[in-house]
């Protein structure tokens, strides 16, 4: 992808999110968020608790490669909070804050393709989580929703893509995936552009991956910690809602997340979701009996929280660079 497009795609689903503002009336979306107040802040410290339990299943993929434990849980944590700010503020693609993810627990001695292979499987359980967390979500708005024939086709469209996420288990379970791509691009552009995984070779990061499908438990664990910050993140809906005055049961609280966490990830392309998350709310809450003004005021609480809570985890990761910086400078000058 062009490095211009997602900048592109940003700026669409920010003009997007101003034209919904507008059509719902932007004095009925200000009103609601006055009548929330300061009581909306509290979804920024809560949403410390998804990422504690997000991190701590990217610890448990990274347990035989780290049996010191030198990537302690807040370390990783520091890491949650810089990956998901990256990915929802900055103008890059979904994996941007993965691969800066990755470079900073290489601040820590640890092997560079074990690290790259627990976030490439990291990345394949959020799918396999997505599904999971979504086919919950319709099975929950299947007894509230006003319209129970569209949460049915909903599943259907669910069920229809399962083949994608299981061809790329395969693949990366059995396809040596990441030498077949280093393979062609030598070929294509020669040994001086040797295509090595993010760090260390691209075959040694395809004998990782396969040997973390090998520990079942650590998969177990990293699953089901990834899904139970899913759930827990779904309070966020659940408060926001009920501080706007429109409270919904949890039933629908975690229906409304998982529908419109589906729909950012399955737009990836677009820089935090700019519009997506805008549109899918409406969509998703129209189906709950949520009007379009209660919508918007909810998404924009929780652009309110991402920009409290992802400002701070930018600022610490730039500092971070640019002590790295210095230091490099330091030891080339002497």
């Amino acid at each position: 992808m062009k490095a211009w497009l997602p900048a592109l795609f940003g700026l669409g689903g920010l003009a997007l999110i101003i034209g919904l503002v507008v059509h719902a009336g932007a004095g009925d979306v200000l009103a609601l968020l006055q009548t929330a107040g300061w009581g909306l802040l509290w979804l920024v410290p809560f949403h410390a608790l998804p990422l504690v339990l997000d991190a701590e299943g990217w610890r448990a993929l990274l347990r035989a490669s780290d049996p010191a434990r030198i990537a302690t849980r807040p370390f990783l944590l520091w890491i949650a909070a810089v990956r998901e700010a990256v990915g929802r503020l900055l103008p890059v693609a979904s994996v941007g804050g993965e691969i800066v993810g990755i470079r900073l627990v290489l601040l820590r001695p640890l092997s560079g393709a074990a690290v790259s292979a627990s976030v490439v499987i990291e990345i394949l359980l959020t799918i396999v989580n997505q599904y999971l967390f979504t086919a919950l979500g319709l099975a929950l708005l299947l007894v509230s929703a006003d319209d129970p024939n569209l949460v049915l086709k909903l599943l259907l469209g669910l069920a229809a893509t399962l083949p994608a996420p299981i061809a790329l288990y395969a693949l990366l379970r059995y396809g040596g995936f990441f030498a077949r791509v280093e393979a062609f691009l030598i070929g294509m552009l020669g040994e001086e552009h040797r295509a090595a995984a993010l760090f260390g070779s691209a075959g040694k990061l395809d004998a990782e991956i396969r040997a973390l499908f090998g520990r079942r438990r650590d998969l177990l664990l990293g699953l089901l910690w990834q899904l139970a910050g899913m759930l827990v993140g779904a309070f966020e809906v659940w408060l926001a809602l009920r501080l706007l005055g429109h409270p919904v049961s949890p039933a629908a609280a975690i229906g409304l997340e998982s529908l419109t966490l589906a729909i950012r990830h399955f737009a990836f392309f677009v820089p935090g979701g700019l519009g997506v998350q805008e549109a899918g709310l409406i969509v998703v809450g129209q189906m709950i009996g949520i009007d379009s003004e209660t919508a918007l005021s909810l998404s924009l609480a929780k652009r309110m929280r991402e920009i409290l809570f992802g400002v701070p985890a930018l600022i610490s990761w730039q500092a971070v660079e640019g002590q790295r910086l210095r230091r490099a400078l330091k030891a080339r000058a002497l």
